[in-house]
């Protein structure tokens, strides 16, 4: 059994104001992938959560996954997804009974019993389990179980309740942020988690072959080599250029308790994403003699602050190897630190960053502690989830605001700021 481990394409993404789908880079991905997908041709694909960047997708983001995944039905590959966190699955499932019938299987929404996909090899079936992104007081509902207060708890109870035979390979495909022993790689970028909220143990999938994991950006393994992240297929952040190269994992699979073999498979992005540093004169110097073009840059200024003269100045090189820069901030401290007063604001923040935003304007630009941390993730999940439970942030039910209420007294005991 071979497949392909996909993961965050976030398709309708834009950076710093810049559309990846109308520059082409999401469009110019999809078709590098088709390409590997029909010279491979996998016995499936599976996309780990975040199809879209947002949960009201653009036209032009709908029509690109149509596009991949009618390709892979023309190429007679099954497809099996989830909803992450960025997806409202409502809108992603819809059709999900007919589209079942040209083997592409979408759970879209968590049910207290998990959609469950058999295929066969020549040594019998693989079930595949997939469980879209969940948070605790959605499980607790579906699973009629006030006691269900975190994510590890609630992801536990959920597969309890699955009738899985361990005796055969499965496969679960999930959108958690999954760690080992309280320990998570730092994720950066533009998917990141903070304060611990959302935390599911490895150990949760014990007993399953493969687990396929999205929702942090980087690619690596969690507790053991099967737990895995496949990354997301772009840099969709600047901090992400510190990562490996990026690719989906192909996924091969032989008989039970047999090693499992994994591949990254490194697709060359259209605009490779990179940072310049240093004095104006070096950034200017290093613009130069650079044989790179099309690039995505963040220019970083050491030595003065950001005039009208410097931004024109470096934008009109870079413009010359058509590259765009995206960021171009200062670290110049004579008076403190500097921000790019020319820094673009088309990107959407997540609420996090508003919080985190706003609590500097009002401390004097001291940063949140990680109690602070953890409430802006907390009201940032309940944020995401509105779509999920159909309930409107500005009308919250009584369910909402005891957990608001008992989230501030567990964790601002000594006071609320």
């Amino acid at each position: 059994m071979r497949f392909i481990h996909l993961a965050d394409l976030h398709f309708g993404k834009s950076i710093h104001g810049v559309s990846l789908i109308d520059n082409q880079d999401q469009v110019v991905w999809v078709e590098r992938f088709l390409k590997i997908a029909q010279e491979i041709r996998p016995d499936a694909v599976v996309i780990a959560g975040d199809v879209y960047d947002r949960s009201a997708p653009s036209g032009e983001a709908v029509a690109l996954f149509d596009r991949m995944i009618t390709r892979l039905e023309q190429l007679e590959i099954s497809v099996l997804l989830i909803a992450g966190n960025h997806d409202s699955g409502q809108r992603l499932s819809f059709a999900g009974g007919i589209l079942a019938k040209q083997n592409i299987y979408i759970a879209g929404t968590m049910e207290k019993k998990l959609m469950h996909v058999e295929k066969k090899d020549e040594f019998g079936t693989v079930n595949f389990w997939l469980m879209p992104y969940l948070f605790p007081a959605l499980v607790a509902d579906r699973l009629e179980d006030e006691s269900i207060r975190d994510y590890d708890m609630a992801v536990r109870h959920l597969l309890q309740e699955q009738e899985i035979d361990f005796s055969q390979r499965n496969v679960l495909v999930a959108h958690q942020n999954v760690v080992a022993d309280g320990r998570t790689v730092e994720p950066g970028g533009s998917e990141s988690m903070v304060g611990g909220v959302g935390q599911v143990d490895f150990t949760a999938f014990d007993g399953f072959d493969y687990v396929a994991l999205g929702h942090i950006h980087s690619s690596y393994h969690v507790g053991r080599n099967t737990v895995r992240y496949a990354g997301s297929p772009l840099c969709y952040h600047f901090d992400e250029i510190k990562q490996p190269q990026k690719g989906p994992v192909l996924v091969s699979m032989g008989e039970k308790n047999k090693e499992i073999h994994m591949e990254t498979l490194v697709i060359e992005p259209l605009h490779k994403m990179r940072e310049i540093k240093g004095s104006y004169a070096g950034v200017k110097e290093e613009i130069e003699k650079q044989r790179s073009t099309e690039e995505y840059l963040r220019v970083v200024i050491t030595d003065q602050r950001i005039s009208p003269e410097i931004s024109e100045s470096v934008r009109n090189l870079c413009r010359s190897r058509n590259s765009i820069v995206m960021e171009l901030v200062s670290e110049y401290r004579e008076y403190g630190d500097v921000s790019d007063v020319e820094k673009r604001t088309g990107e959407k923040k997540s609420v996090e960053e508003y919080f985190e935003e706003l609590y500097k304007q009002r401390n004097h630009e001291n940063e949140p502690d990680e109690k602070d941390q953890k409430l802006f993730a907390f009201v940032g999940e309940q944020v995401r989830h509105a779509d999920e439970t159909e309930k409107q942030c500005s009308e919250p039910d009584e369910g909402e605001v005891d957990r608001l209420l008992a989230f501030i007294m567990e964790n601002y005991a000594g006071g609320v700021k």
